[in-house]
């Protein structure tokens, strides 16, 4: 039985891929090692100490190159296969098995039509076999997929942003996965020159957008040395620091206020489409 860990990273992830899409063996179990922690070494004389149990070390070479060749045979499956990671859910083995079955499924495709991994045939074939749901790998990573991009579809509308002391616009959220990363391009065209940054509670991470390059995933800390003097916390990013309460968002609890008919509240649909989860972070919940 092979059982392997890894770091949790996506790189870490594709790695393991590349390897399978080389020829070694799919794992049995995957273990998500969290970033920052030592693995655990095997007790070669203990129950836990059997024969394939190995750490699996991240390769940006080895994860790079199969990126770029996983998003040019089939954007749409290496997208699930990214949202698959993003979910943070338990199911490692089940992306790498998703991401070996597109890449066979190519290679098959692609040698009965008597041309290459860039052919049409296995791009078509990659395709289908990423959208295969009879295959428990496939649905598995599919479901995860579709929650990631929901979720971050709903964070477009559920965040709402307040300026700090220097005019940096910070909104606060808590998200079920790890989709700050799906956020960036939207936010960057929405701001423009204006800088932003979204906190991510749950996890300890920023997305920061300075109005000049790209968004940037960074930890409080590093963001701190990186613009604070002295090293000190960013303004905005413990939820005491921001300013009152600002004109605008008493108008616009007003406006919320009267637009709702009471005679049509329905407090279970409410739940179903503005889960609880975010209520705090609205500005008209009384939150924000």
């Amino acid at each position: 039985m092979l059982r392997l860990s890894y770091d949790g990273t996506f790189e870490g992830l594709l790695t393991i891929l590349a390897g399978v899409c080389r020829g070694d063996p799919l794992p049995d179990r995957l273990t998500r090692i969290p970033p920052g922690t030592e693995p655990e070494q095997p007790d070669l004389f203990g129950p836990g100490g059997l024969p394939g149990d190995a750490f699996c070390p991240a390769s940006r070479e080895d994860a790079a190159a199969l990126a770029e060749e996983f998003f040019e045979l089939s954007a749409g499956a290496y997208d699930s296969f990214l949202c698959g990671w993003m979910s943070e859910f338990p199911i490692a083995a089940e992306c790498i098995r998703f991401g070996g079955k597109v890449f066979s499924a190519a290679r098959s495709a692609a040698e009965a039509a008597g041309g290459g991994m860039g052919s049409p045939e296995a791009r078509d074939g990659a395709d289908r076999a990423a959208a295969g749901r009879g295959d428990p790998d496939v649905r598995t990573v599919l479901d995860a997929a579709y929650k990631v991009r929901y979720e971050a579809e709903r964070l477009l509308g559920f965040l709402r942003f307040r300026p700090d002391c220097r005019g940096i616009y910070i909104a606060r959220c808590a998200p079920d996965h790890f989709v700050l990363p799906r956020l960036a391009g939207h936010f960057f065209r929405r701001f423009g020159e204006t800088p932003w940054l979204i906190v991510d509670e749950k996890r300890g991470l920023c997305l920061r957008g300075d109005g000049r390059g790209e968004p940037r995933l960074l930890n409080p800390a590093a963001l701190s040395q990186e613009t604070s003097p002295g090293g000190t916390e960013e303004p905005g990013l413990s939820s005491g620091e921001y300013p009152g309460d600002l004109p605008w968002e008493e108008l616009w609890r007003t406006y919320h206020a009267s637009i709702n008919n009471p005679l049509r509240k329905n407090p279970g649909l409410q739940r179903q489409f503005m889960p609880l989860r975010y209520r705090k972070y609205l500005t008209e919940m009384g939150g924000g």
